[in-house]
């Protein structure tokens, strides 16, 4: 039996896999484990920025020469920066850390 949680449009969380408009959200556990000592969270928490109807997406130019990277905030609590490419048929969590004053000032539309 599935367990399944209505989140933003076209995202929901089904078990222990997450599913954003038709897509798989998924990170490295290497990855994730230092994200977890670096930032104080999980790339697996990170994954719920995607529920957040407010977030702010663009692409992160600066940082997209070997693949195309995309830089998220959004609120999970807290207001969270995250970074992520795709691929295929999925969603690539890279890092997430809290977002910093000038960031939460652009979510909240304070810039």
């Amino acid at each position: 039996m599935f367990s399944i949680a209505k989140l933003a449009e076209g995202a929901y969380i089904r078990d222990m896999e997450t599913i954003f408009q038709g897509r798989r959200i998924e990170w490295d556990d290497k990855k994730n484990e230092l994200n977890i000592k670096n930032h104080g969270f999980s790339l697996e928490t990170a994954r719920l920025v995607f529920a957040d109807p407010e977030r702010i997406e663009v692409f992160d130019e600066l940082h997209s020469d070997d693949e195309d990277r995309y830089q998220v905030i959004g609120r999970i609590g807290k207001v969270v920066f995250v970074v992520y490419t795709e691929r295929e048929d999925a969603i690539r969590l890279i890092s997430a850390r809290l977002a910093t004053a000038k960031e939460r000032r652009a979510y909240y539309g304070n810039s």
